[in-house]
């Protein structure tokens, strides 16, 4: 595997689905963005509508149908591609954008779950992208519980579930977390950073994995908990 640089292109990926079940449900549209390292689109993306099996549609939840029914994607399934001519197109695609294999990160928002549909049906496109992936929905989590401030004025999403004006927002939700929470450049000096990670880095040793000792009970290195003080000199 080639190293991946800083300055690789990303992979931004969105899935429609029948449902979430990877076991039952089908995959009926992939959309693409590729996008520099600054978060710039290289171009306008690619959007496949894929026509489910038989039977899909007929086994999808009312929540599901609604959705794709609002979103209009319902009525263009008859007119989709099968699987394995848009696994042909995105896949070019991406190959035309990124050329060299397994360098690009696949990225999304919960891009975990579309991972799981790509391994499935389309595994020679996430066999060209890198291993680690970029999930939005990680950075909105810790800003949730970090900097509510920062979560509660994120940008409102108005992509109504079409694949590619939703992945379109998920690179702009990562714009604005970047300039939201991330030191502008050039960032802190290495000094500096040095001095964070060693007043942050904690090593485990039996000691600090160890529960709290009760009062008057011995502790792992057999000092009292209250009294502090050992077994004795042994004899």
């Amino acid at each position: 595997m080639s190293q991946p640089s800083a300055k690789d292109p990303i992979v931004w990926i969105d899935c429609e689905m029948t449902g979430l079940d990877l076991a039952t449900d089908a995959l009926v549209e992939v959309a693409v963005i590729v996008t520099d390292s600054e978060l710039h689109p290289l171009d306008g993306g690619i959007d496949v509508v894929i026509a489910p099996p038989p039977g899909a549609l007929e086994a999808m939840g009312d929540v599901v149908r609604e959705m794709h029914t609002t979103s209009g994607l319902l009525d263009e399934l008859a007119g989709g591609v099968e699987l394995a001519e848009a696994h042909a197109l995105v896949l070019d695609y991406v190959r035309r954008l990124v050329p060299d294999p397994r360098r690009a990160p696949l990225a999304g928002n919960s891009v975990g779950t579309d991972r799981g549909f790509l391994e499935r049906d389309m595994p020679d496109l996430v066999g060209h992208l890198h291993y680690r992936i970029i999930d939005v929905s990680s950075i909105k989590e810790l800003a949730r519980r970090w900097y509510p401030r920062v979560y509660f004025n994120s940008p409102p999403k108005a992509g109504g579930h079409r694949a590619l004006a939703d992945i379109a927002e998920s690179i702009d939700e990562l714009r604005y977390y970047r300039a939201a929470l991330f030191p502008g450049e050039p960032g802190p000096d290495s000094a500096t950073v040095k001095k964070v990670a060693a007043r942050v880095t904690r090593t485990p040793t039996a000691a600090t994995l160890a529960p709290p000792a009760e009062p008057g009970v011995a502790g792992a290195d057999g000092v009292d908990a209250v009294s502090g003080t050992g077994p004795g000199p042994l004899h």
